[in-house]
């Protein structure tokens, strides 16, 4: 496993000062219950979407103090489920991201970081925890469960809210990926090695997303699928309703058939006309040949990118059900065959 270079001392006193993070939420459980089956507690769901959709942390825009924040309370979160970190300072990868003409770019190191004027550079971090596999046999192999915990900050107010909140999108993924760690942290141990990764930046090019692929925890050749959830806080009537939940790309690999067969309730992506498979943070591993696929149950409401995406507006008996889903697609994967590419499912980089 690789780690990049440690962040710069100022991304360390940027870190170091951050404040007006909530405290973690519900202890890591006692010894006893360790081990012991789990399932998903709507409370621990709630108390943690409220955190993260917090208007404290001010629509968690990329660069952000507020998504600085967001990236604080991931990490204290990831650490109190006693998940071990995967990053390259403790939990935080930082990814270096520059303010150009008023919009973010990707830089190709962190020394080209230190180079720019202050008055351009942005710290962004991805979140990265880890539970190592336990089988001999596959502890090299890995499953990254992934969201992007960014959403697009602060923008024209309506109705008096300028604070884009960002609930289902996608602090509702995020939270879903806090509770797969909490499960299989309780749980018997994955055969797999899973990663636990919170990406920044998804909503102004996947930023987080392609920095990392550069700079893998686990190779590329060794991550055998990736499942990302996106926006699972409101039923869509297309996948069934409530506690349903659609995958994009379903046909595409066998990730699909060993969610089926594992019994989760998980069906083909209803609006394949919206392209969802090319619009989540699933794309940048898919085009370089890990078989990854977004789970969600965006139903195509009218609070997507508006200030009226807020915790007041998720449903949580269905989000609850859908987190439980993706606990169990988690396991699947952690414990199942490796998956595949279907004839002619891998994507290929448009020429």
């Amino acid at each position: 496993m690789r780690r990049t270079h440690l962040p710069s001392l100022l991304a360390l006193a940027a870190l170091a000062s951050c404040t007006g993070v909530p405290a973690p939420v519900a202890a890591p459980p006692p010894a006893a219950e360790i081990g012991r089956p789990t399932t998903v507690r709507q409370a621990d769901v709630r108390a943690q979407l409220e955190a993260l959709a917090a208007d404290s942390m001010e629509g968690r825009a990329t660069g952000s103090a507020g998504g600085m924040r967001a990236a604080v309370y991931l990490a204290r979160r990831l650490e109190a489920l006693g998940v071990q970190p995967a990053g390259d300072m403790a939990y935080f990868q930082l990814v270096p991201v520059a303010a150009d003409r008023g919009r973010l770019r990707l830089l190709e190191s962190l020394e080209a970081l230190s180079e720019l004027p202050a008055e351009q550079r942005r710290q962004a971090f991805n979140v990265i925890g880890m539970i190592p596999g336990s089988d001999p046999a596959l502890r090299h192999e890995a499953v990254v469960v992934a969201a992007h915990y960014d959403h697009v900050g602060i923008g024209r107010a309506v109705d008096g809210d300028s604070i884009y909140n960002g609930a289902d999108d996608d602090g509702s993924g995020s939270v879903a990926v806090l509770e797969v760690a909490r499960a299989l942290a309780r749980g018997p141990a994955p055969k797999r090695t899973v990663l636990f990764f919170f990406a920044t930046g998804e909503e102004v090019g996947m930023l987080g997303t392609r920095w990392y692929l550069r700079h893998p925890v686990v190779p590329l050749d060794s991550t055998v699928a990736g499942l990302m959830i996106e926006m699972i806080g409101r039923p869509d009537p297309l996948a069934g309703g409530p506690g349903r939940a659609w995958l994009t790309g379903y046909e595409r690999s066998t990730v699909s058939q060993v969610l089926a067969r594992a019994g989760v309730p998980i069906v083909p992506d209803p609006r394949p006309d919206q392209d969802f498979f090319n619009r989540s943070d699933n794309t940048p591993f898919a085009l370089l040949g890990v078989p990854a696929h977004a789970l969600s149950s965006f139903g195509l409401h009218a609070d997507y990118h508006q200030p009226g995406d807020e915790v007041e507006r998720i449903d949580w008996d269905h989000m609850t059900a859908v987190v439980q889903a993706a606990v169990d697609a988690a396991r699947a994967l952690a414990d199942g065959p490796r998956p595949e590419w279907a004839p002619g499912g891998r994507p290929s980089a448009p020429r």
